[in-house]
């Protein structure tokens, strides 16, 4: 299939794309991520091995449209859920227990 990364086109195949990542070890995933095989690849790792270009000459939406469009599966971490802010009353108070009657 014929994808264009950074502005370069390029045939990309799923059978190419697994042989290319093959013995690549992943790296920490801490954003979006490609699925490939078994294990999780940062996008840009992906688009890195696959175009063999710089990271900061490529997006992660195009290495993501490709990919999806290969039929690999593309997720994304989940946003980390703040912790509730409590006041320092409440604070206090949580520290101090409830009352006994």
């Amino acid at each position: 299939m014929r994808c264009v990364i950074a502005r370069f086109p390029f045939d990309l195949t799923k059978s190419g794309v697994l042989e290319s990542m093959k013995g690549i070890k992943p790296e920490p995933v801490t954003g979006e991520f490609v699925i490939i095989g078994r294990r999780h690849y940062p996008v840009k790792q992906v688009g890195q091995v696959i175009t063999r270009q710089d990271r900061r000459d490529f997006s992660t939406g195009e290495v993501l449209r490709a990919m999806a469009q290969l039929g690999f599966t593309c997720r994304s971490l989940p946003a980390a859920v703040p912790a509730p802010v409590e006041s320092p009353l409440q604070r206090a108070s949580a520290l101090l227990g409830t009352p006994l009657v």
